[in-house]
């Protein structure tokens, strides 16, 4: 796995996402169990340290080998994961704020914010001028761009401005952002299913990349939740849409669970740093089905949330374990 400054791949963030989705849901189900309130602030420390030292070969390779930074900008599968690192940040922020760090999240958020929108305008910019793609290079990794602006409202309802003026500029951000990012979001899984049913299965090694999905459909219910609080202009109907959207959430999930098993069954799923696509989607559903469920009085999916809990906390520890063992091992 690419771990040098020269080789490093932007995609490494994904493991500060799916980090930080872990200590959010583990937050929120603390209540259920009360270690987890100690474990989310555990994760929260450790993704914060992670995120950082992360950050110093993804900022000294555009220094220092910035022709090889640019060729991962221009590839067509790579250059979506350069959306990890602001998005990552933006996560980092919050997991901050949860535990009243608000002093250091505050900038972290404005900047991943920053962020997120430049490379969810730069990368769609750069495929609009390309001279077209292989469909084979499209993959799910395509919806982290729009991922990205829809968590913008995810992640902003602890930093709400005090002052009327910058609170506009929040609220028009944060429906932005979902705006923005769901409706890119709806485009791009056109294009993806057509990929999925006319042309052969993705490659094993991406073959974790179908978990993607969920992340804009939990990402975007709680989103949606969020928006609500801040400015409730339409507050029933947007905690209808959520659950809505949770809903095909469920489908994607048993769909992702089944491709899974087909890959095990039939062909093989080897390790490669795709396996964190499996956590941050599958963490922002989970989160999705606690506040849904929390919104609408629901008590069957908060228990059913908390059961993919420990699924996701399984995955978290294979695949962290994975990567220690195959990635810093060298």
């Amino acid at each position: 796995m690419r771990m040098g400054v020269k080789d490093f791949a932007p995609s490494w963030f994904a493991s500060v996402m799916g980090t930080g989705a872990l200590a959010l849901v583990s937050k929120s189900y603390s209540f259920k169990l009360p270690i987890l309130e100690a474990f989310s602030k555990f994760l929260t420390y450790l993704n914060t340290i992670i995120f950082f030292v992360l950050l110093i070969p993804w900022l000294l390779r555009w220094i220092k080998y910035p022709s090889e930074a640019k060729k991962d900008l221009y590839h067509p599968v790579t250059s979506h994961f350069y959306g990890t690192m602001p998005i990552a940040m933006t996560i980092v922020a919050v997991n901050l704020a949860m535990f009243g760090y608000k002093e250091i999240a505050l900038p972290l958020w404005i900047l991943g914010s920053i962020l997120v929108v430049i490379f969810a305008f730069l990368i769609p910019y750069l495929f609009f001028i390309s001279e077209g793609v292989d469909v084979k290079t499209i993959t799910p990794a395509w919806f982290i761009p729009p991922v990205g602006l829809i968590v913008i409202p995810l992640t902003s309802l602890p930093f709400v401005p005090s002052s009327v003026m910058w609170r506009e500029v929040f609220i028009v951000l944060n429906y932005f952002g979902f705006g923005a990012g769901f409706f890119i979001y709806l485009a791009l899984f056109a294009i993806v299913m057509r990929r999925f049913i006319t042309h052969e299965l993705l490659p094993p090694i991406m073959a974790p990349a179908v978990w993607i999905n969920l992340g804009p459909l939990g990402a975007g219910a709680v989103a949606l939740l969020n928006l609500a609080k801040i400015m409730p202009i339409a507050k029933s109907a947007f905690k209808a849409f959520a659950f809505i959207l949770w809903g095909f959430g469920l489908w994607w999930l048993i769909m992702a669970i089944l491709m899974t098993l087909h890959y095990l069954k039939n062909l093989h799923l080897p390790y490669s740093l795709a396996w964190w696509a499996f956590i941050f989607p599958l963490g922002a559903y989970v989160s999705a089905t606690y506040n849904v469920g929390i919104s609408i009085g629901i008590t069957a999916m908060i228990e059913f949330g908390f059961a993919l809990y420990w699924f996701l906390l399984a995955l978290w520890l294979v695949t962290g374990i994975k990567t220690l063992v195959h990635d810093f091992s060298s």
